[in-house]
């Protein structure tokens, strides 16, 4: 599994990430947070970033995401090069090419499931934004809970509503970071199941930070980063872990 991943990402490349520098904080408090990070991903892998806290996971995919600018180093999608991208066009570029899923969800507590879903595809100009909401929310199980409120769902419902906003304008690429972090071991064992589920029907690239190693031995590869460098093991190629 691991080898058709390397494969992949050698040969179709999505994210080309090179030499990347970012820091964080200002003045004596600024702390350089990913220090020359390399590397490429193949369309339709799943990736996981693992490693310790503080290791630069979430920031590394933040900078995929373009939810961070970098220092030094170019970040490339689909051969367009995020860090050439001013702001407004940076964010049409995301929300056209990127799916986002945090651990906190992030959906927006006055509106009902299906405008959390149905107003980012709005903003990105989709005429029929409320019929992909509601197809969307079908798709993850909440079909019948479209008119509830973030309060009135679970975390795991909360979390689908989040996968459903993500995946709603068909992303070439979806990154989640720590997507079952805060839910029990059942419903995090179901979103897991649902994530890979429309990863696979999408064709969609997947890149996630886990400490979960269940979660972590799904992905075709492991990414593990030490201190803001990708482990030595893997600087190369960035092979799966054993």
């Amino acid at each position: 599994m691991a080898l058709i991943g390397e494969n992949l990402a050698l040969s179709q490349p999505v994210i080309a990430i090179e030499n990347v520098h970012l820091s964080l904080g200002q003045g004596r408090a600024r702390v350089h947070i990913l220090k020359g990070v390399s590397l490429e991903i193949g369309r339709g892998e799943a990736v996981g970033l693992v490693g310790p806290s503080g290791s630069g996971k979430s920031t590394l995919l933040m900078t995929m995401a373009g939810l961070e600018k970098p220092d030094s180093g170019a970040i490339s999608i689909n051969g367009a090069r995020l860090t050439d991208m001013d702001e407004d066009a940076l964010a049409r570029f995301r929300g056209a090419n990127i799916g986002i899923v945090f651990q906190s969800f992030h959906l927006i507590p006055t509106m009902t499931a299906l405008e959390n879903v149905a107003v980012p595809l709005e903003l990105a100009g989709i005429a029929d934004a409320d019929r992909r909401a509601a197809a969307e929310l079908s798709a993850v199980g909440l079909g019948e809970r479209l008119d509830h409120y973030p309060a009135q769902l679970s975390g795991g419902e909360q979390q689908r509503v989040a996968l459903a906003r993500a995946m709603a304008p068909n992303p070439a690429i979806l990154v989640a970071d720590e997507p079952t972090g805060n839910l029990d071991e059942t419903t995090g064992l179901s979103i897991m199941d649902l994530l890979f589920a429309m990863k696979r029907e999408r064709g969609a690239t997947l890149v996630l930070v886990t400490h979960d190693a269940n979660l972590a031995a799904r992905c075709d590869r492991r990414i593990r980063l030490r201190s803001g460098v990708i482990d030595p093991e893997h600087a190369a190629t960035a092979k799966a872990d054993a």
